[in-house]
């Protein structure tokens, strides 16, 4: 296992017309069950954290866990989801992180261009990768809560312009997608997403793909998504396979045990989405 950057395989999978997914992972259970599905599928993998996951367990436990899985001669790329602060991603960079999202949505598109070239900067001398955001998902991503009347779409005018300020290496649209499971059937915008790809060059990327129907996200794909986002999916389908064994064992203690159910249960959602994306047997 050796930790890169997430430009180049997104950049194969912007020539081949495949995505790339980026699963949302918390500890040294859903680390393995993400890599070693890809592994068994030949797949490419981009394992996320969030600022509240690197928090909890820690930035050099998650970069030694992920450097620790050598022996599936497999490169990964460990990817700061939705981090905010150019201190925050350079102390994590320095760590051995190589993949960075800044999340300046929240602000003006001045203020967003202003920060995010700051954190492009910095990245592009350690030869990390720099995915940014322009507009605004709803739902929620950790701690982060985006009311439906805060969402915005991504403009495909500003997109280009924004791109082109920031010298990113991959841009994360807002076309109709959620953080979180969706309350009612999603309505993607696919002809703004067709706007934005035509004026954009680097690869593009798909937040709150969790529960999305495969076909939206495989239309997406045709339309320049490079990389898709799951977290919430992954989360309740790992909870939901350990409740069941504690209804099942009440008296369980043994960690070893109870895991694995959970574990199955996490792996199956895993492989689901690589055949979403079209990248089994693609690294």
């Amino acid at each position: 296992m050796f930790i890169i950057s997430s430009k180049n395989p997104l950049l194969k999978a912007q020539r081949e017309g495949y995505a790339v997914p980026a699963f949302n992972i918390h500890n040294l259970e859903t680390l393995q069950v993400v890599v070693e599905t890809a592994s068994d599928m030949r797949a490419p993998l981009i394992v996320a954290g969030t600022p509240g996951t690197f928090s909890s367990a820690g930035t050099n436990n998650l970069l030694a866990l992920a450097a620790a899985r050598r022996h599936y001669n497999h490169p990964l790329a460990v990817h700061l989801d939705h981090h905010e602060s150019l201190s925050d991603i350079e102390n994590k960079v320095m760590a051995g992180a190589r993949s960075v999202m800044i999340d300046g949505s929240h602000l003006s598109f001045k203020e967003n261009v202003a920060l995010v070239k700051s954190v492009t900067a910095f990245c592009h001398r350690y030869d990390a990768s720099v995915e940014a955001e322009l507009g605004r998902l709803g739902g929620q991503e950790d701690d982060l809560v985006v009311g439906d009347n805060d969402a915005l779409y991504t403009d495909p005018a500003q997109a280009r312009d924004f791109v082109g300020q920031t010298g990113i290496d991959s841009l994360a649209v807002a076309i109709g997608t959620a953080h979180g499971f969706y309350h009612a059937e999603p309505r993607l915008d696919f002809a703004r997403l067709a706007d934005i790809r035509a004026v954009v060059d680097v690869p593009l990327v798909l937040h709150g793909a969790s529960g999305l129907p495969a076909g939206d996200i495989q239309k997406a794909i045709s339309l320049g998504v490079c990389k898709v986002n799951v977290a919430t999916e992954l989360k309740a389908a790992f909870s939901a396979g350990l409740k069941r064994y504690f209804h099942d064992h009440p008296d369980a203690s043994d960690p070893r045990h109870y895991m694995q159910p959970a574990k199955a249960a996490m792996k199956e959602v895993v492989r689901q989405v690589i055949h979403r994306c079209g990248c089994e047997g693609k690294l």
